[in-house]
């Protein structure tokens, strides 16, 4: 019975309300209880508080003024309030892990939709430019294979990612020779996703446009 009640001395002896011998006692209950030894650990931040309150306390207040049994019962109280939030949390936690792990497949199946892999192929009939661009979704972005052939030479391209928010992104960049009508593959790399891309440009470093990869 007596071991009971030691129990409920936790609070008192982690705010140091306890006399010396109930102290003792206490300490003795507590080297082979390591239930009590938990719950004191979980006081030390509120002993922390406390500690830094009486620092800061005026000099009018009694220096051996301690916390009364109201304020220690509302300690105790906040304590196994905050106990209770975080096995709430925990059981809360618990089931959103259980609603993922029961919808993981169908919400990959969505995503493999929505961010496949992307391969287009366009020539441009006013610049005889031929291009390819082979798209593969990664946590990033994009992995780009990219394969150009122009004739129109000699200048310098640069293939430009254009998303479906209007924004551009330029990913690459090299030269053609005069008549250099071989196909030329290169890698590059968006931090658009493929589901976020609209379509792929090549352009001079001008500005004009030799070719246009539309994704959909």
């Amino acid at each position: 019975m007596r071991s009971l009640e030691r129990h409920g001395d936790v609070g008192a002896y982690a705010l140091g309300v306890l006399d010396e011998a109930e102290a003792f006692r206490f300490e003795d209950h507590l080297m082979e209880c390591p239930r009590c030894a938990a719950h004191v650990a979980e006081f030390g931040p509120t002993t922390r508080q406390l500690m830094l309150y009486r620092r800061a306390t005026p000099r009018f207040v009694h220096p051996m003024a301690q916390p009364g049994p109201g304020l220690l019962d509302r300690l105790l109280g906040e304590v196994a309030r905050r106990r209770r939030a975080g096995r709430r949390r925990l059981l809360y936690g618990l089931a959103a892990s259980v609603v993922l792990a029961v919808s993981g497949p169908a919400v990959v199946l969505a995503a493999g939709q929505d961010d496949g892999p992307v391969q287009v192929a366009a020539t441009d009939a006013s610049t005889g430019v031929w291009a390819e661009v082979k798209a593969a979704d990664r946590d990033w972005g994009s992995a780009l294979e990219v394969r150009v052939r122009d004739g129109s030479g000699p200048h310098s391209c640069r293939l430009v990612v254009v998303g479906r928010d209007s924004s551009e992104e330029t990913v690459a960049g090299w030269k053609v020779s005069a008549h250099d009508g071989r196909a030329h593959t290169m890698s590059a790399g968006t931090t658009m996703h493929t589901g976020q891309i609209d379509h792929f440009e090549v352009r001079t470093d001008q500005g004009q446009r030799l070719v246009t990869l539309d994704v959909r």
